[in-house]
C-alpha cells in the first residue's frame, strides 16, 4: 500500500481540500489505469467516494468490469458507485460485507441469503420513493446495486421492474430565445450556444473537440466547416459521425479563436500559441488553457438563462425545463421542421441508426450539401436576396422552397461545395427549375380544357365537316340539338 495525496483534479483544478488515500501499489499499467479511472470519475463529483471505491473489493470489481468490458464512462462509474454507497449506507454495511453474506465459503451463491437481500433491496426502494426521488433515479440507484452483485458472481433481482418514465422535461429553446441568450452572451459564450444549436453537439462531446477538429475548414473559409467527431469522444463510444457549422457559428468560431491568439485587453488571459491539440473552448478562470468541464459548460448556460429570464433562480419543480442538454433539441426540430430526413438529423447528432453505413458512405460533400440546403440558422436574415424573394414565388404555387433544395442535395452525392457565391447560383437554379416545371404542368392541365372550348366556339350549330379534298366526311356529328331533330325526325 503506498499513501497518496491529491491536490487537483485531472484536468488541473485545485481542490478545496487535499485528498489522502491508501491505495495498492499497481502491479501493471492495467491496474494503473484502473486507478486514474477511479480517481476521475469519483474525485470532482463527491470526493468521498474514491475512499470508499478502493477500500471495498466489491467495488474495484466493478469499476473494473465497467472499465474492460463496458465504455468506460465515468458518468456510468459514478452513478453505480453512489448507488451502492447510498445502499451501504442505509443498511450501515460494507459492500464486501454484502457481497459476503450471499456466499458460502466456497464463493457459490447462498439463495436464501440473495432472497433476504432482495427483501432489503425492495425496502430500500421505498425509502427512496418516499423521498420523492424521481422513478429514473430511483432506477439507477437499483442497476448500480444490481450491477455490484452481477460483477462479483451473484444474481440480485427485484420481482417486479421498475418504471423509467421521465418526470421533469425538459424542452426545445425556440429562435427567439435563442437569440435572446446570443444578444446578452459574451464571445464564447456565443460560441458555446451557435455550436449546441447549429452543430447538434452533446455537452461530453463539445468540452473535447479540439482545434484540429475544425482547423482545415475554418482556415480555408470552407462553409458549412464540417467537424468528424472520433468514437472516444462520445457518448458509449460506440462509432464516429460527422455534423456541420454554419457561417453563423463560423463567425463566432474565428473571432473567438483571434482573441485568443492575441490575449484579453486586460492581461488577465495571456495570449495563446493555438495548435492542432488546443481545446476548442477553454476555461476562463485559467491562465493557462485548460479544458472546460461538462459542469461548468452547464453552469455557463444555466446563468445565461437566468440572465435573460428564460428560467428563475428556483426551479417550479425539481429541474428546470431549460436546460443546456435543451439547446441540442433545437438542433433536432429545427431540422426537422426545414424538411431534411429524419436519419440524416439522427446521423448528424451522433445517434446509432440502421441506415449509418449507408449515410456516411455518401461522402462528406454530399453530406455538406445537405446540411446548407437545409438553411439552418438562429437568427433570420436581415435582407430578401434573390434566393428569399424565389422562395416566396415558389410558396405561392403551392410548393416547398426548403424541401425541393433538400431534395435535391440528396441526389447529387458527388457534388462539392467550392464556395458560398457558387452554391446560391446553384440554388437559384434548382429552384428555377422547378418553378418552370410547375408552371408547365399547369398549362399543360388547363390545355385540353381550352381547346375543346375553342373548337367549339367556332363551329356553327349544325355543321358538317368535310375533309381536305372537298368530300363529305364519312360522319356526321349533329353539334347542336335542333340540327339533329331536323336532320333525323321523330
Amino acid at each position: 500500500m503506498k499513501t497518496v495525496t491529491i491536490t487537483e483534479s485531472s484536468r488541473g483544478y485545485k481542490l478545496h481540500k487535499p485528498l489522502m488515500l491508501a491505495l495498492p501499489e499497481p502491479q501493471n499499467a492495467a491496474d494503473q489505469k484502473l486507478q486514474h479511472y477511479i480517481i476521475d470519475a469519483l474525485l470532482t463529483k463527491m470526493p468521498a467516494l474514491v475512499g470508499f471505491t478502493f477500500d471495498n473489493t466489491s467495488t474495484l470489481e466493478l469499476a473494473k468490469h465497467l472499465l474492460r468490458h463496458r465504455t468506460g464512462s465515468t458518468a456510468t462509474l459514478y452513478q453505480y458507485i453512489y448507488g451502492v454507497h447510498r445502499f451501504s449506507k442505509w443498511l450501515n454495511t460494507q459492500p464486501d460485507q454484502l457481497v459476503k453474506n450471499c456466499q458460502d465459503q466456497d464463493g457459490d451463491p447462498k439463495p436464501k441469503a440473495l432472497a433476504q437481500t432482495s427483501r432489503l433491496l425492495d425496502d430500500f426502494v421505498a425509502n427512496l420513493q418516499a423521498e420523492n426521488l424521481a422513478p429514473g433515479s430511483v432506477s439507477n440507484h437499483v442497476k448500480g446495486v444490481k450491477a455490484l452483485f452481477r460483477c462479483n458472481g451473484l444474481k440480485l433481482e427485484l420481482p417486479y421492474s421498475l418504471p423509467k418514465r421521465v418526470v421533469y422535461n425538459d424542452r426545445a429553446p425556440s429562435p427567439e430565445e435563442l437569440q435572446l441568450l446570443l444578444d446578452i452572451a459574451n464571445l464564447r459564450e456565443r460560441v458555446i450556444i451557435s455550436m449546441l444549436a447549429l452543430g447538434g453537439f452533446r455537452i461530453g462531446t463539445l468540452v473535447r473537440l479540439q482545434y484540429r477538429h475544425v482547423k482545415r475548414d475554418l482556415e480555408r473559409g470552407i462553409i458549412p466547416i464540417h467537424v468528424h467527431v472520433e468514437a472516444e469522444i462520445t457518448k458509449g463510444k460506440y462509432h464516429d459521425y460527422d455534423t456541420f457549422l454554419n457561417q453563423e457559428a463560423a463567425d463566432y468560431l474565428r473571432a473567438y479563436m483571434e482573441i485568443r491568439r492575441k490575449g484579453s485587453p486586460t492581461g488577465r488571459t495571456p495570449s495563446e500559441n493555438i495548435h492542432d491539440e488546443s481545446p476548442l473552448i477553454r476555461d476562463d478562470y485559467c491562465r493557462h488553457p485548460k479544458v472546460l468541464s461538462p459542469g461548468r459548460l452547464h453552469h455557463v448556460v444555466h446563468n445565461l438563462y437566468i440572465k435573460a429570464g428564460l428560467v428563475t433562480k428556483k426551479p417550479l419543480g425539481r429541474r428546470y425545463d431549460l436546460r443546456a442538454h435543451s439547446i441540442r433539441k433545437f438542433f433536432r426540430t429545427q431540422l426537422a421542421s426545414l424538411g431534411m430526413d429524419r436519419d440524416y438529423i439522427e446521423y448528424m447528432m451522433g445517434h446509432t441508426i440502421s441506415t449509418y453505413h449507408d449515410i456516411q458512405m455518401k461522402g462528406i460533400e454530399f453530406l455538406r450539401g445537405v446540411y446548407l440546403s437545409s438553411g439552418l440558422s438562429i437568427r433570420p436574415k436581415t435582407r430578401i436576396s434573390k434566393i428569399d424573394a424565389l422562395k416566396e414565388i415558389i410558396r405561392a404555387w403551392g410548393l416547398n422552397p426548403d424541401e425541393i433544395l433538400t431534395r435535391d442535395a440528396m441526389t447529387q452525392p458527388h457534388r462539392t461545395v467550392i464556395d458560398q457565391n457558387r452554391l446560391e447560383q446553384g440554388q437559384l437554379a434548382q429552384l428555377t427549375t422547378a418553378l418552370r416545371q410547375q408552371m408547365l404542368k399547369e398549362i399543360r392541365e388547363n390545355q385540353p380544357q381550352k381547346s375543346t372550348n375553342c373548337c367549339l366556339s367556332s363551329s356553327s350549330p349544325g355543321e358538317i365537316r368535310t375533309l381536305v379534298g372537298g368530300s363529305k366526311a364519312r360522319y356526321a356529328w349533329p353539334l347542336h340539338p335542333r340540327a339533329s331533330r331536323t336532320m333525323f325526325p321523330s
